[in-house]
């Protein structure tokens, strides 16, 4: 049985019947993935990737019976994620919960002496950032991400060939060009 075909068994039985067993092994099938995009996302500032993939299940629990299969069940699951995340990410600026330059998003990259990758990818303004983290790191198609983040495949393009280059240039060793 694809995976595609057990999910919907799976689904099926906790539609029906709300069993435990059902939602528990489409929880461990997506829930590693859903917490490395998280992770990956937010830099796991303060377990806040734990939360978000928390969150995504409680949402996906209530909307599941309203999914249309017109995307793979760990595509619908990785957009809730990514609007959940994003909603943080409003919150944090409007609440001003991590200081600016430890937020992802920030403008700039964290000024550490020593910039890492996973610094590096938080530090890009969101849309760069699910470019990058989806596409080169997930391995999702650029038709996936417009599902998943609701934009045209082209943003997408375009929005990863940025981040690439914003990477590059944030990474680069001094005196080395861009």
């Amino acid at each position: 049985m694809s995976d595609a075909t057990s999910d919907r068994a799976l689904v099926a039985a906790f539609l029906a019947t709300r069993e435990e067993r059902a939602f528990r092994d489409l929880y461990r099938r997506y829930t590693p993935r859903l917490f490395r995009v998280a992770v990956r996302l937010t830099n796991d500032r303060g377990g806040v990737a734990e939360d978000l993939v928390h969150e995504t299940w409680v949402r996906a629990a209530a909307g599941l019976a309203g999914f249309g299969w017109r995307a793979s069940l760990g595509t619908w699951l990785t957009g809730i994620l990514i609007n959940r995340a994003r909603e943080q990410y409003r919150e944090w600026a409007g609440g001003a919960r991590l200081p600016a330059d430890a937020r992802p998003g920030a403008a700039e990259p964290p000024l550490d002496v020593r910039l890492d990758l996973a610094q590096a990818i938080a530090a890009l303004p969101a849309g760069y950032r699910e470019a990058i983290v989806l596409h080169d790191i997930e391995g999702y198609t650029h038709e996936d991400i417009a599902m998943i983040t609701g934009r045209d495949v082209g943003t997408s393009k375009s929005q990863l060939s940025r981040a690439r280059r914003v990477l590059r240039r944030w990474l680069a060793p001094e005196g080395s060009p861009a």
